[in-house]
């Protein structure tokens, strides 16, 4: 029988606790005034956050850690800590051998997120698409309403200054991440169900796989609330309380009269058909809205006014990394966003579409330039048609080599397989190999007028700074020269 998670007092180490989904958790844990380590190879602002709220950090995972946790953090050699690690740590590495042999309690991430959520009243994101976004909206609406929950998210927000918040009330809102089957493991008196696709082939051999997760996980929530948009979340799920961007669709909450501008969108939003009011998105893209309608059905469920949920919203910024508005330098917007998947592109590049009006008006000259580096040798294999044809909405289309994270490559895929696929469908797309490449090529590309979105869930994102100071210099240069 596995052991359970003891919340008592005992201490917390986490095995890379300076990833997006580790350290949220333990922040958490740090809040709750429990002894928390952990081990990392790189200082960045998460970390520091970490550091600022008493977690200890070892700047190495070595197999010392485990004996300095147990002597330093507990106090007493005969209380080992309870040792924390994603799905990315394995028994190569030594710190997690050396708390196997230490005789360590060993827990998966997803089994310190289960336990804190049957502490609590849980609302659980789940989705192939949209789970940040959603839950961020979910936190960020309940946190302004004075429902005040915890929250835990795979991204960060500036209104709570990270990806982790911890509230008063009983509630706790959190990612339900279906890539390595650890979803099973959440129950929540309320899931939401985004969408459903095959998005991990390296963990799922058939849409049926994924679907049988997202069974499982809603038979272990008390409400469902599931789009009916998506005909596998519909028709397979059947959730308790449904939304759609379809009036015809007979939805519980339904978004009609919706209009796209590049300051935002407006919509009718209907409750079991009564019209509630208007609502109004900073944020950009029909999926957002079809998120905030997820957000919506939870608010209404825990008793907030709709009037009290549309001004609250309408202030709602968004998560870094999506659709995340770098800077604005020599009249070229630099956008960056997470989207690695078919689907994800398609919607994020329709949003761009309506945003590069706000960058140049006159339709002739303003561009789309997605820059997009491919993710993960499984994905991009299984997918690749569907990748192909993901770029319709961009002017150009610049594809650097595929990022591993850290997968063998038992296709043979390379970037020249992917660019030439792209190109068959689309006429203006280009290969360049590494980050210094997509640099030079940008700094030829790129034109007054143009908006240029970095399409990546691995290391593009790490271009755009220097490219943005390159068109910053340039247009200095040029504002010297008119003198």
């Amino acid at each position: 029988m596995p052991r359970a998670v003891d919340f008592n007092g005992r201490p917390f180490h986490f095995i890379g606790v300076g990833g997006i989904g580790m350290s949220a958790l333990a922040y958490v844990l740090a809040k709750r005034q429990l002894p928390v380590s952990g081990s990392d190879r790189r200082l960045t602002h998460i970390t520091n956050r970490l550091q600022e709220n008493g977690v200890q950090i070892f700047w190495s995972q070595v197999a010392e850690n485990i004996a300095q946790v147990t002597q330093t953090i507990s106090g007493d050699t005969e209380i080992l800590p309870q040792v924390v690690c994603s799905t990315a740590i394995g028994p190569s590495n030594p710190e997690y051998k050396a708390a196997i042999d230490a005789g360590c309690p060993m827990f998966h991430r997803s089994d310190i997120l289960a336990a804190l959520m049957n502490d609590t009243q849980g609302i659980a994101v789940a989705g192939t698409h949209g789970k940040t976004t959603t839950s961020s909206m979910v936190g960020y609406l309940l946190m302004k309403a004075g429902v005040d929950p915890s929250i835990v998210i795979g991204g960060e927000v500036s209104a709570w200054q990270g990806n982790a918040y911890v509230g008063t009330s009983d509630y706790m809102v959190a990612e339900a991440d279906e890539s390595d089957g650890s979803l099973v493991k959440l129950s929540a008196a309320i899931g939401i169900i985004t969408n459903i696709e095959l998005d991990h082939p390296d963990h799922y051999s058939t849409l049926d796989e994924v679907v049988g997760i997202f069974k499982h996980f809603a038979n272990q929530c008390g409400v469902v609330i599931g789009s009916a948009d998506c005909e596998t979340v519909l028709n397979q799920i059947q959730p308790t309380v449904t939304y759609s961007l379809r009036q015809e669709s007979g939805a519980d909450y339904i978004a009609t009269d919706i209009c796209e501008t590049a300051q935002g969108t407006t919509a009718v939003i209907w409750e079991q058909g009564q019209r509630l009011g208007e609502l109004y998105l900073t944020i950009l893209g029909l999926h957002n809205l079809s998120n905030a309608l997820a957000a919506i059905a939870v608010a209404r469920r825990l008793g907030v006014e709709f009037d009290a949920i549309a001004t609250i919203m309408s202030t709602f910024e968004g998560a870094k990394r999506r659709f995340d508005c770098r800077g604005f330098h020599n009249n070229i917007l630099f956008v960056d966003d997470y989207a690695h998947h078919p689907s994800e592109i398609r919607v994020t590049l329709a949003a761009a579409k309506v945003k590069s009006t706000e960058v140049l008006p006159d339709v002739s000259q303003r561009r789309v330039i997605a820059v997009f580096q491919p993710h993960r040798y499984s994905r991009i294999t299984t997918l690749l048609q569907e990748f192909a044809m993901a770029f319709t909405d961009a002017d150009q289309v610049i594809v650097t080599d595929i990022y591993s994270a850290g997968e063998v490559n038992a296709s043979g895929i390379t970037g020249e397989d992917v660019i030439s696929t792209i190109g068959e469908y689309h006429t203006q797309v280009s290969y360049v190999a590494t980050l210094d490449d997509v640099k030079s090529k940008l700094a030829s590309t790129l034109e007054p007028g143009d908006l240029v979105i970095f399409l990546t869930a691995g290391n593009l994102n790490q271009v755009i700074p220097d490219a943005m100071d390159y068109q910053l210099k340039l247009a200095e240069k040029a504002a010297l020269t008119s003198v």
